[in-house]
């Protein structure tokens, strides 16, 4: 199916949805939805707050990682300390382990520390990213709290075969290569690729053990593959596969407790790590009412770390299985109800002795849907049943009033729940087995405005509060002590203006601990982005400015991070119709600023981040 026929076809159909064997057609539009309801939608017409990234935005943007590509969204923050460190995620003043990460329909978090490890998701192996902000718990379950990032891998944009290559060198000896095949007929499409990237890094830290003074190097191996068939117009089935794995290495400038010298040493730390994840689905168009998705999963989240000093090892790996099946029915042109089924099962293998490691969750949940002439509205209702922490229901509903044909308001209620981490629960000598999940509610009003045929503006203000959050007490254990407020505001503008392509993303955000009145750790209150683009025949060029406000590293306030503003170049110049060179330089200005402290001998440093770096570049797709 051409892309410009299902354009139409989302545009024409009750409530924007298209059937899903059309979801890998949809992964190619900016304006279809997948991860609000699980269904491939016209994005204007989802209740959720969203920002989607497809392929060409991402050759556009020429972003070198995930983490970079997600700073772009308003109201999200991931805070590194360096390439191939852990990334902390922060979507409207939430922590990592209060959102959900999904690859291809398939949680990917640590069920240990409830990371996700975005940090090692490669960016040449992505086709699509969709960003959604504000709970959505009554779709996917626990951990929605903050939001939902959900990436796919890469597929095939057309028929026939179409390989491409992609080579790049920048500073600190960093290489990027790619290659990969995609094509296809009607009834059948495939994409297979694979990819290396490797950097010597920078010394994150300053003062801190001698044998933290050399540059953390960072390796990463990943192969992606997807294939599709549709057996009849009602019958499609398929598998994707993403594998990354590599090394790591870091600093570790606290150093290790030598228990025959009783004195702090240092380290020369890596870890082996390894984030793949296996999905396959089943979809079939049952009758002109029913369409039904059947989704098998197997995804893995590994981690070793050692050290080059002494023997210490730490294993904690990541094995989740699941089972999703999904129902639409189209009542009528203006009603739709989604039913669905949700089993998973963690286990965790760790050479920490860990009380428990192994437990399942099992969810039912429906939505309705109602699309009108004068107002539509959405109500669902999910109800999860959890080995150790037991049964949670969580609803979430919304109404959106068309002012005029372009002008929309969309006001929602969500809750949410974060489930208990298995270091919360298990932990020897720090943990509490008798934890609650944690909860939120969130009232949101979204105002959406087609201000004219070249600008369009998205504004959102919300309130969430947070309550029985997980927090250490003085002996650290986690207990349900804590409660949070959050309010924010948020906008995203689209401009068109003498050839110049220009989105603004700016937010507002005030994360509260309501205990202490202080403002949660790591979370910038202000932050915005600008990217603008503009072509000229064969060549393009593009810049980005993205500006934080100041914050804190620590709960209690006590130690300031300062505020930054980085800005970023970027060209491109077809060369030829097979041939494209590409160049960006990152930190122009060599900025100075860090997004974590860490101490030594009692003194606060802050890890470096990279200065003015570049990268250049080529991608070949030879015609066949």
């Amino acid at each position: 199916m051409k892309l410009s026929r299902l354009a139409l076809a989302v545009a024409l159909l009750p409530g924007g949805s298209v059937l899903a064997a059309d979801q890998e057609a949809a992964l190619k539009l900016s304006e279809t939805l997948i991860s609000a309801n699980r269904e491939a939608q016209a994005r204007s017409t989802s209740s959720v707050a969203s920002t989607v990234f497809t392929r060409a935005d991402i050759e556009r943007l020429q972003p070198r990682n995930v983490v970079e590509l997600l700073n772009r969204v308003p109201g999200v923050q991931v805070t590194d300390n360096g390439i191939g460190s852990l990334a902390s995620l922060y979507i409207r003043g939430t922590k990592s382990a209060q959102s959900l990460v999904l690859v291809d329909g398939m949680r990917i978090g640590s069920a240990s520390s409830g990371d996700s490890n975005l940090q090692h998701l490669n960016i040449d192996q992505i086709e699509r990213i969709e960003v959604l902000r504000g709970p959505r718990s009554a779709i996917h379950g626990a951990d929605a709290i903050g939001g939902v990032v959900q990436i796919f891998t890469r597929r095939s944009a057309s028929e026939g075969l179409k390989p491409f290559v992609r080579m790049g060198y920048g500073s600190n000896a960093s290489w990027q290569r790619s290659a990969g095949i995609s094509g296809g007929d009607e009834q059948t499409r495939f994409s297979l690729a694979g990819s290396l990237n490797e950097t010597h890094g920078i010394d994150r830290t300053g003062t801190s053990y001698d044998s933290d003074q050399d540059h953390d190097a960072y390796r990463n191996k990943a192969f992606s593959l997807s294939l599709s068939h549709s057996f009849s117009d009602r019958i499609e089935a398929g598998i994707n596969v993403l594998d990354q794995r590599g090394r790591t290495e870091f600093d570790n400038p606290f150093g290790r407790f030598d228990m025959t010298t009783f004195e702090s040493v240092g380290q020369d730390p890596y870890s082996d790590f390894t984030v793949s994840s296996v999905s396959s689905y089943l979809d079939a168009q049952i009758n002109d009412v029913w369409s039904s998705r059947l989704e098998v999963g197997h995804s893995e989240n590994r981690e070793e770390s050692l050290d080059k000093l002494s023997d210490e090892r730490g294993i904690f790996n990541t094995y989740r299985d699941s089972v999703n099946w999904l129902n639409t029915l189209t009542l009528s042109d203006s009603h739709s109800l989604l039913l669905g089924a949700d089993w998973y099962e963690d286990q965790l293998n760790s050479n920490t002795a860990f009380d428990e490691q192994q437990r399942w969750n099992q969810a039912a949940f429906v939505q309705h849907r109602y699309q009108g002439e004068h107002f539509a509205t959405e109500l669902g209702l999910r109800h999860d049943k959890n080995e150790q922490f037991g049964s949670e229901n969580t609803w979430s509903g919304a109404l959106t009033v068309p002012l005029n044909k372009a002008n929309d308001l969309v006001l929602s209620y969500s809750e949410g729940f974060r489930a208990p981490t298995f270091n919360d629960l298990y932990y020897p000598g720090y943990s509490n087995p008798d934890l609650k999940p944690e909860h939120s509610k969130s009232y949101e009003l979204q105002w959406r405005s087609q201000l004219a045929e070249s600008t369009r503006l998205e504004a959102s203000v919300y309130r969430t509060d947070i309550k029985d959050a997980i927090a250490n007490d003085q002996n650290f254990i986690p207990q349900n002590i804590a409660t949070a407020r959050i309010h924010g505001f948020e906008a995203a503008l689209q401009q068109e203006l003498f050839g110049w392509q220009g989105q603004l993303g700016v937010a507002f955000v005030d994360p509260r601990d309501r205990d202490s009145g202080h403002t949660l750790n790591r979370r910038a209150r202000r932050t915005l982005t600008l990217d603008l683009d503009r072509a000229f025949g064969d060549f393009a060029v593009g810049a980005t400015w993205q500006a934080a406000s100041s914050s804190y590293d620590d709960p209690n306030n006590q130690y300031e991070l300062g505020g930054y503003g980085l800005l970023g170049l970027r060209g491109s110049w077809q060369a030829t119709g097979e041939l494209k060179l590409e160049a960006k330089i990152d930190n122009l200005l060599d900025k100075d600023y860090q997004r974590a402290l860490y101490e030594h001998e009692g003194e606060r440093y802050g890890y470096r981040q990279e200065g003015r770096s570049a990268m250049l570049g080529f991608v070949w797709t030879p015609e066949l």
